[in-house]
């Protein structure tokens, strides 16, 4: 069992991560929209280091980022903290009570269901809240799913291959 000082050094990491790889990134015009850099730690703590950890990357973050770093916008703060703090929450509720045998599909059943979830909280809440009336389906669709294709192509392989490989060196242990 891996011990809480590790999981919080860990998370710290992931989260100096999801400050550092958008800053690369935002060097090619709306590349944060694309590729969706900052999800990738975030995702990664919640599959690796469990709840709360994920839940807590996901919302300091793009705090931290925003303001260190004035990415994401202070408009699009709110909505992305939202997102992401899901995509903690659900990879590690996922990865923990998702029962497979085969731990490749545990991880793409747990890694799927935290991105559809944290898609759809930022739907849901731009419809509601923070763009009422300036929000349509066709617009969460194509900034949620069109836009972000190669991101989310990048999510779907990288982080499952990451997760593996830091079982392998047992740096974490198998069945997060």
């Amino acid at each position: 069992m891996m011990s809480g000082t590790r999981k919080m050094a860990g998370t710290a990491l992931l989260v100096a991560a999801g400050i550092a790889l958008p800053l690369a990134f935002h060097a090619v015009p709306n590349a944060g929209r694309v590729f969706l850099p900052m999800h990738i730690p975030v995702l990664l703590c919640g599959l690796v280091f469990g709840f709360p950890y994920g839940l807590a990357c996901g919302i300091v973050t793009p705090l931290l980022s925003g303001l260190l770093t004035g990415m994401p916008p202070a408009a699009m703060l709110p909505s992305m903290l939202c997102e992401l703090a899901v995509y903690g929450l659900a990879a590690s509720l996922l990865i923990r009570f998702v029962r497979a045998k085969n731990p490749y599909i545990k991880i793409y059943i747990a890694l799927a269901g935290a991105m559809l979830s944290g898609r759809a909280v930022l739907g849901i809440l731009n419809a509601l809240i923070f763009s009422a009336g300036n929000y349509s389906m066709q617009a969460w669709l194509a900034t949620a799913f069109v836009t972000a294709l190669p991101g989310i192509a990048i999510q779907v392989v990288l982080i499952p291959a990451i997760v593996f490989g830091l079982q392998k060196a047992k740096l974490i242990e198998a069945n997060a």
